[in-house]
């Protein structure tokens, strides 16, 4: 699949996007597509004007028709959900313009002039062979991480574990007799710990999985606020340092999914109301699922979204 450039007035004929409010302080946004779901190659090549020339020849260089498609929609994912959240002027997805921080993090490079305010946005996006997903915040570093629940690992998991994670959590794992749910509680693990330093806009390759724990601790405050005001209990997600042993922080909040019956979802937002004293303040979660310009669907409360690690209110 070749992605090509299709004429200008195809561009004009897009329907526009619908705009969408600014998440507030303590909310996260969280968008996801399924590619298998994108059949239109007219769709495909609309999207394709949307990115930069460097972009279209970044997809166009992949090898293979799906590595091409999920590279294209991911760059659609990012561009026509940041032009969504219109502040005092209707924003372009092609104008948007990215630069990366020292570790390769993503960020939008806003052109700032007097006639335009740019919204004090934060996105992270992860995605797998068959999601792709970007998450959304304001004034708070984010970051998010997407596994397939039926990823298969060639490794033995407890091999693999002792080469990335901590003691800690290769001896929660170790404690675990059954294989599948070994396996399933390693990808969860993973998820969060990918989440928590794509927060922190370093990656993998500047802070290695094994220099922090997760741990997974019953709180006081337990609560997911589900249709019809029902409540769901989970345990609160909290990180120690390898190098501090016994010093367990919550300046992040953490959300630990399951998406569309398919694939976990971790969350990791900065949280920056601890020094206010509002720790327990769960961070309010809207999920929304899409194929820009065709559909938009709100699924937070649905069966396709279901907490099971942190503090969320839907």
């Amino acid at each position: 699949m070749n992605i090509r450039c299709f004429q200008r007035n195809f561009s004009s004929a897009l329907p526009p996007l619908v705009p969408i409010q600014l998440p507030s302080p303590r909310e996260t946004h969280f968008w996801y597509i399924l590619p298998d779901e994108v059949k239109s190659v007219a769709l495909l090549n609309r999207y394709s004007e949307l990115l930069s020339p460097c972009e279209r020849e970044n997809v166009n260089r992949m090898s293979g028709d799906q590595l091409k498609k999920r590279a294209l929609l991911a760059r659609t994912l990012v561009r026509t959900t940041i032009a969504r959240y219109q502040t005092n002027c209707e924003i372009n997805p092609r104008s948007l313009k990215f630069k990366k921080n020292i570790y390769g993090k993503p960020e939008v490079e806003w052109h700032k002039d007097d006639n335009f305010s740019p919204p004090p946005l934060h996105f992270n996006i992860s995605h797998t062979s068959s999601m792709i997903a970007c998450g959304v915040t304001i004034n708070a570093p984010i970051g998010i991480d997407v596994e397939e629940k039926q990823r298969k690992l060639k490794n033995d998991i407890i091999a693999f574990a002792q080469r990335y994670f901590s003691p800690y959590e290769i001896k929660l794992l170790t404690s675990i007799s059954d294989p599948e749910v070994r396996r399933q509680e390693f990808i969860k693990l993973w998820t969060l710990k990918e989440a928590y330093v794509k927060a922190l806009g370093k990656g993998f390759s500047a802070m290695p999985f094994k220099t922090f724990t997760i741990q997974f601790r019953t709180s006081t405050l337990r609560r997911f606020h589900l249709p019809g005001n029902s409540v769901s209990e989970a345990s609160e997600v909290i990180v120690e340092a390898s190098n501090d042993p016994g010093n367990l922080t919550n300046n992040c909040l953490f959300a630990l999914l399951e998406v569309a019956g398919s694939h976990y979802a971790a969350i990791c937002v900065e949280n920056d109301e601890i020094v206010r004293g509002e720790a327990n303040t769960p961070m309010k979660l809207t999920v929304r699922k899409t194929i820009p310009f065709v559909e938009d669907v709100c699924v937070s409360g649905t069966d396709a979204v279901l907490p099971l690690r942190g503090k969320i209110e839907q």
